[in-house]
């Protein structure tokens, strides 16, 4: 019996790339999308959690990894 790591792996890589200010913020401070920034804020850190809630119900349910 063997487990799937897919899942897992893809929550943590979606994880590490959707953390506000990592890659990019949206919304930024001075702009709507900043890169790299490595700084964060309360709306910014909303936008991010609904994209990572849809990313994974993408690619968990309808792309069945």
């Amino acid at each position: 019996m063997g487990l799937d790591w897919g899942p897992v792996l893809m929550s943590v890589i979606f994880f590490i790339l959707l953390s506000p200010g990592v890659l990019f913020q949206l919304p930024g401070k001075s702009k709507a999308v900043e890169f790299g920034r490595f700084q964060t804020s309360g709306p910014s850190i909303v936008i991010h959690t609904l994209l990572f809630f849809a990313f994974i119900t993408i690619s968990l349910i309808a792309l069945h990894i």
